[in-house]
């Protein structure tokens, strides 16, 4: 005896119904899981103070689904699958931008930065030191200075007062050798002064013409104060030669005395003025 079971169409119809859809909702409820997993990761993200930078502009994945046809059941109608609608690709998750992150600094070791400091301290008392020993220098130097400008000043005045003393004591020499030249003049000239002197005859021809002019004869005196050798000299008139000479040979002097001794003086001159009033 052969028993068969015999499976509704109602039940056949649902069964297969209900198949295709079980499949294709648990993948997609996986994938919507995820999406709000990420979602809320950035939200929190956010809202800690992350600055996020929008992403690049793509393409949205297309999510492309094929009808698949199964052979219809022996002796039931064909069902009619039904359209699914394809989940909405979840968008990718944007990129994080990570935090700049700072150097470590290295620590500074207290030794170290008290040497450097020590340091510092003698480098700078150094250049004080120069700084004191520039200007002592300069002080010194400015001090020099004036003491040889005070020197040189006191030498000067010395010059000057030796060089005043020197020209008062020729001053002096020179007024002394005057007044002993002066006065040996004086004494010769007075040795030798004449003691008698005739005036000369106006030659007549000379009236009668109207001539003037001057003769000069030179001569000497002789040691009893005589005149010898007497000469005109150049420019005298010819018509006043004789008379002057003549009157020349009358002149008596008093001798000139030197050591005691009367000496002759030569070279005395004497000229003639011959003039009609």
């Amino acid at each position: 005896m052969t028993a068969m079971i015999m499976h509704s169409p109602q039940q056949s119809l649902d069964d297969f119904s209900l198949q295709p859809l079980h499949r294709h909702w648990q993948p997609h409820a996986l994938a919507a899981a995820l999406a709000v997993a990420l979602h809320a990761g950035v939200l929190v993200l956010l809202v800690a103070g992350w600055s996020v930078e929008p992403p690049a502009a793509e393409q949205p994945a297309v999510l492309r689904t094929q009808l698949v046809m199964l052979p219809p059941a022996p002796q039931a109608p064909e069902p009619v699958p039904a359209l699914v609608e394809p989940a909405p690709t979840p968008a990718p998750p944007e990129p994080v931008l990570a935090a700049p992150v700072e150097p470590v600094k290295p620590a500074v070791d207290p030794q170290l930065q008290a040497r450097k400091l020590e340091q510092a301290a003698l480098a700078r008392k150094r250049v004080e030191d120069k700084k004191r020993e520039q200007l002592a220098e300069q002080q010194r130097e400015r001090q020099e200075n004036q003491q040889r400008s005070r020197e040189a000043e006191q030498q000067r005045l010395a010059q000057e007062q030796a060089q005043q003393q020197q020209r008062a004591e020729q001053a002096r020499l020179a007024a002394e050798r005057a007044r002993q030249q002066a006065a040996q003049a004086a004494a010769d000239s007075r040795q030798y002064l004449p003691l008698s002197k005739e005036a000369p005859d106006y030659p007549q021809r000379a009236l009668d013409k109207h001539i003037e002019g001057d003769c000069t004869v030179e001569y000497s005196v002789n040691p009893q104060g005589k005149v010898e050798n007497p000469k005109v000299l150049d420019g005298c008139h010819p018509l006043f030669i004789r008379p002057s000479l003549a009157a020349a040979n009358t002149f008596r002097y008093q001798p000139r005395i030197v050591d005691g001794q009367a000496v002759a003086v030569p070279a005395v001159r004497n000229t003639f003025h011959y003039r009609i009033k």
